[in-house]
């Protein structure tokens, strides 16, 4: 059974539900998932984990939440990654969702294996949260 950490920070919602349905899409599909808000994570987490999904939204001029997750993120630079399968996710007021990109480069550098990205724009739609349990169903392949 694949070990699946799913780790955000949300603070209007929308990126949680997101997290809620990677996490119900990778069980469903027979993981053992951990969710967690990225205060309460560790790099253990990360560590311990098959494969991950990552969380924020768009702040700072198309920047990742920058008092917990970015210093979380940063940590994850000296971690021996060995192509882990990641899946990126958030959501975004007015940038359209570039921040995403900017995240990915920065996480292919660390060694990552992105397998997906969702970026939504404010409120995930249903069809948005269909896609969100789809990239959880990929993590525990």
């Amino acid at each position: 059974m694949k070990k699946i950490a799913v780790i955000y920070w949300s603070n209007g919602g929308n990126v949680e539900i997101l997290a809620e349905s990677i996490a119900k899409g990778a069980r469903e599909a027979g993981a053992e998932v951990s969710i967690k808000m990225v205060q309460d994570a560790k790099v253990q987490d990360i560590i311990e984990a098959d494969a991950i999904a990552l969380g924020s939204p768009s702040l700072d001029n198309n920047k990742i939440e920058q008092d917990y997750m970015a210093p979380f993120v940063k940590e994850l630079k000296l971690l021996p990654s060995h192509n882990k399968a990641l899946v990126l996710f958030g959501s975004y007021g007015w940038d359209e969702g570039k921040f995403l990109e900017n995240w990915s480069e920065l996480m292919i550098d660390y060694g990552f294996n992105i397998v997906g990205k969702l970026a939504v724009k404010e409120a995930p739609t249903e069809n948005e949260v269909e896609e969100a349990k789809s990239l959880g169903k990929t993590l525990a392949k």
